[in-house]
């Protein structure tokens, strides 16, 4: 049955506003519900939020629909905001669901699927491998061991000689299926340490859903051989096929390169749109507007590292004639500005660039939203704390600290990285998380690779010149043909103790270094804990 239009206490247009604005801003994952049935995924989804002739205004727009309601009321409920709606026209509410995840499996048939997997898994293993024995593969939570409920663990065992095995389902999403590697090498662990002697555990085998094992292959082959045997296979559930993939076959990385724009060609381009969207901005705070370009017809304005505006260039579809569109909005809220809107744009400026700043409120969710973002742009201003005095960390310029270069395509990881030089050539690697993430450590491997990939395997012989210089970066310098180092920087209390088990893992041609920060680095970044790789 249809939800019912329940009665809410009578709110204010701006007090709804608000209400919305701060459950989507919290929560970018969330799906609208209609009667149970998703309307808009908020990943792949725009939204704006007018105030106009006393009532809150909710426009959605994706690639396949486009939907306006007007929000009567809203109620808070756990991980979901309810909505009381009108069309235009109508006179009966209907109630909409914003809720925070997408995935709206129960938890008993979330728990039912694991369980069917791993019973499922224990049967594929012994009739794959007779001579061996299974243990009784688990699925429960265990928060100190950092184990979840998605993750089948178990072990095979053959006389003393032993292997740590994890798999995950494939009801599973991809960041899941991506994850289970971190989870392996901890329970590869656990099990060595629980051993005591009786068995001697040769490796770890994962098993992930067929099709998905291309992210966890570029990862398992930089870990140390002599640490572990690694063996990875893809499970075809349907047909309870086991399919052994080679280690050596890590295929093509999902990366792309794009050329470095040129900054000053760009800047009197987009002169005076920009001076136009300046305007909205409150005096007092122009200096706090980072520029960022996105491409040679995009740039972005952002506060803190959230976007908040951005100015688009390009061709009128009907003449050769150039055509210029400013949006305002943040997170994926995004409203072109124009005499109508100019007046809910200003109020939204004033209002962003009020909560968003040093010491604003902990609980504030345009304050709390992006802090990765955040972090990236306080580094990118001035990297100098992270420089230990000794020549490991020192950027020659803060023009040669970038953003994502190179991007991953169709990435979904919650974090954001940068590229820059230290002081003796080496590209360097920096990963960055604000919050405790158990799989940071090979988050960076993942984009270090990519970047050892575009440099190391693409040098020119003649010139000396690799793909990244090639492509506008580090222009005037001459960069070290030596694999990038990694840095791994987040507030020291916030790195999750699974981090230093898995940098145990990788093989010593991955230079690392985890930075810990201090925890009030929105008000300036100092790094009060540092940890190298052995020998480094």
């Amino acid at each position: 049955m249809p939800p019912r239009a329940t009665a809410i206490a009578e709110q204010t247009p701006a007090e709804i506003a608000r209400a919305l604005e701060d459950f989507l801003a919290e929560n970018t994952r969330a799906v609208l519900l209609e009667d149970g049935r998703a309307l808009f995924d908020m990943r792949e989804s725009r939204y704006s939020v007018s105030q106009e002739h006393g009532r809150c205004t909710l426009h959605l727009w994706s690639e396949d629909r486009n939907m306006v309601r007007r929000v009567c009321g809203v109620a808070a409920r756990k991980d979901t905001l309810k909505l009381q709606t009108l069309r235009f026209g109508q006179s009966k509410p209907q109630m909409l669901e914003l809720v925070a995840q997408p995935d709206r499996r129960t938890p008993t048939a979330r728990d039912t699927t694991r369980r069917r997997y791993a019973a499922t898994l224990e049967r594929v293993l012994l009739r794959a491998y007779p001579d061996w024995k299974a243990d009784d593969f688990r699925i429960a939570m265990d928060l100190e061991q950092s184990f979840g409920p998605a993750y089948a663990r178990g072990v095979l065992q053959r006389g003393q000689q032993a292997w740590a095995v994890v798999g995950v389902n494939a009801d599973e999403s991809q960041a899941t299926v991506d994850g289970v590697l971190t989870v392996g090498l901890l329970w590869l662990n656990l099990c060595r340490e629980q051993a005591g002697g009786r068995r001697l555990f040769v490796g770890l085998h994962i098993i992930v859903p067929r099709g998905t094992a291309s992210t966890t292959l570029a990862r398992m082959a930089w870990l140390r051989e002599d640490a572990a045997q690694w063996k990875l296979s893809e499970l075809d559930q349907r047909t309870e096929e086991l399919t052994e993939r080679d280690a050596a076959d890590t295929g093509n990385l999902i990366t792309k390169l794009m050329h470095a724009p040129n900054a000053a060609t760009a800047a009197e381009r987009f002169a005076a749109p920009l001076h136009q969207a300046m305007a909205m901005v409150p005096a007092v705070d122009h200096a706090r507007v980072e520029q960022r370009l996105r491409s040679s017809t995009e740039l972005a304005l952002l506060l803190h590292g959230l976007e908040f505006a951005r100015i688009r260039q390009g061709a009128s579809a009907n003449s050769f004639a150039q055509t210029t569109e400013i949006s305002f909005g943040a997170g994926v809220q995004e409203t072109p500005l124009d005499a109508g809107s100019e007046p809910m744009i200003r109020e939204f400026v004033e209002r962003l660039f009020a909560r968003r700043r040093p010491g604003g409120a902990q609980k504030d969710p345009l304050y709390r939203m992006q802090p990765e973002a955040w972090l990236e742009s306080e580094l990118r201003a001035n990297i100098g704390p992270l420089t230990d005095g000794q020549g490991s960390l020192a950027c020659f310029d803060t023009d040669y600290v970038y953003a994502q270069v190179p991007a991953f395509q169709a990435s979904d990881r919650g974090m954001l990285d940068l590229l820059t030089v230290t002081n003796d050539g080496r590209l360097a690697v920096l990963e960055l998380k604000a919050h405790e993430d158990m799989h940071f450590a090979l988050q960076g491997l993942d984009y270090w690779l990519r970047v050892r990939w575009h440099h190391t395997q693409t040098i020119d012989a003649s010139t000396g010149l690799g793909t990244f210089q090639k492509h506008g970066y580090f222009p005037g310098l001459r960069l070290s043909a030596e694999p990038p180092r990694l840095y791994l920087v987040a507030p020291s209390l916030r790195i999750h103790p699974a981090t230093e088990t898995v940098l145990r893992y990788l093989k010593p041609q991955v230079e690392w270094t985890v930075l810990g920060l201090n925890e009030k680095w929105r008000d300036g970044v100092k790094v009060v804990t540092r940890k190298r790789s052995p020998g480094k």
